[in-house]
């Protein structure tokens, strides 16, 4: 059973999604940091740098945004030149461009852009250029993946690229076409946007958190959404009813005396998974740092001690942490290098069965993840792509005496 909860308060919207009582996923937007991701904008190349193969376009934000050459060629790969070209060929100062935010400003860089554009409906993703047909990895039936091919085939017209999302399994050609259709259309309206702006400028925004949310997560799998506010219900109803009618009556408006969030269990569920210290149901508990290059997890027994011998305490606990840990990087939206410290185990089938675990509780995150394998000194890589702040960085402020290490330099002896 899934559940979609929202919680609107003070220019605030958050959003929580259960998996039969678990909280899974969590996302919060404030009215005026609304996310970058997915927007368009009309930019000015500033400076083109052959060295990094780099070019920078002023978009309207603070710092530069940056666009690499692989961003600059045609997105599909076969009809890229066999060698790369010089940034210099393709792109001069002055120059203007369409260009899309493909990561969020991080830190002290500037946001990452392209100009392979996308725009995401909810059976499918349209790109006006790539020029190929792709379909969702997690859709593993070769018969189903086979008519998605021939229906994306059908429905694109001349040079237009389609990726065909988990949501279009099963689904029908009209449905298919019908947003293809409301995405060329909005394409088109991107496009008559640009010639009329005045670089820089942003010519289209991606929806807000909750209508993405409704876009990406909002299925037959959803059994019920609950949000607290009834301005917002009324225009999220009206969005559902506009894509997936059929789902309209699995929305609800929640009008009790407590927040939805605590009704529902949310809040508490939030303190204990953003602790830097999180235990498991058996006993053992993990332990989270994070730096600015990467994530380190530490697996550790704590107080379970098993029933058996070693090995198998030890198996089991790392089992339960590498589930837990599926859930965790997928809730707090960790992106980047993770590299896990398990407890050390002496059999081969067990460090499998753990890739394995990892592996398969992963499929449910929506964000591309990879177990890359064991390293040499017995720690588990793993990636998942970053495009946005942390949720981490969103909720916690950085300490001004310990500047985020956790420990306060004393003075050094005289």
């Amino acid at each position: 059973m899934k559940q979609l909860i929202v919680h609107c308060k003070d220019q605030v919207t958050q959003m929580a999604l259960l998996e039969h009582g678990r909280l899974v996923e969590y996302t919060v937007e404030r009215a005026e940091g609304t996310t970058l991701v997915g927007s368009f904008y009309k930019g000015r190349v500033v400076n083109v740098l052959p060295g990094m193969q780099a070019a920078f376009v002023d978009i309207g934000l603070k710092k530069n945004a940056f666009l690499y050459v692989d961003d600059c060629l045609h997105p599909h790969l076969e009809k890229q030149p066999k060698e790369k070209p010089s940034i210099t060929e393709l792109l001069k100062p002055g120059q203007e461009l369409i260009v899309q935010v493909m990561k969020e400003p991080l830190g002290g860089k500037g946001a990452r852009v392209t100009t392979h554009y996308s725009l995401p409906g909810r059976f499918l993703v349209y790109m006006p250029s790539a020029d190929y047909i792709g379909v969702s990895k997690k859709i593993e039936q070769e018969s189903e993946r086979s008519r998605l091919k021939h229906l994306g085939e059908a429905i694109r017209m001349n040079e237009e690229g389609v990726i065909l999302r988990t949501a279009a399994g099963d689904e029908s050609h009209g449905a298919l076409e019908s947003d293809i259709q409301y995405l060329r259309e909005l394409w088109l309206k991107i496009q008559e946007r640009a010639k009329q702006a005045v670089a820089p400028c942003l010519i289209h925004h991606d929806r807000n958190v909750i209508e993405r949310y409704i876009r990406d997560a909002f299925n037959r799998e959803v059994q019920e959404l609950v949000i607290d506010d009834e301005r917002q219900a009324k225009q999220l109803l009206a969005y559902v009813r506009t894509f997936a009618p059929e789902l309209s009556n699995r929305v609800h408006v929640y009008r009790g005396r407590d927040s939805v969030f605590e009704r529902y269990g949310v809040r508490d569920k939030l303190n204990k998974s953003f602790q830097r210290k999180t235990w498991l149901h058996s006993g053992g508990y993990l332990v989270w740092d994070q730096t600015e290059a990467l994530t380190v997890v530490d697996v550790n027994t704590g107080k379970y001690t098993g029933t058996s011998d070693l090995e198998e305490t030890v198996y089991l606990t790392n089992k339960e942490a590498a589930e837990e840990l599926a859930r965790l990087i997928r809730l707090r939206d960790i992106g980047g290098i993770i590299i896990v410290d398990f407890i050390d185990m002496s059999s081969e089938e067990h460090r499998e069965d753990i890739v394995h675990v990892l592996e398969e509780h992963m499929k449910r995150d929506r964000t591309k993840c990879l177990v890359v394998g064991w390293t040499k000194l017995g720690l588990l890589e793993i990636t998942r792509k970053k495009v946005r702040e942390q949720v981490m960085d969103r909720m916690y402020t950085l300490c001004p005496a310990c500047e985020g290490t956790g420990k306060k330099l004393n003075s050094f002896p005289t």
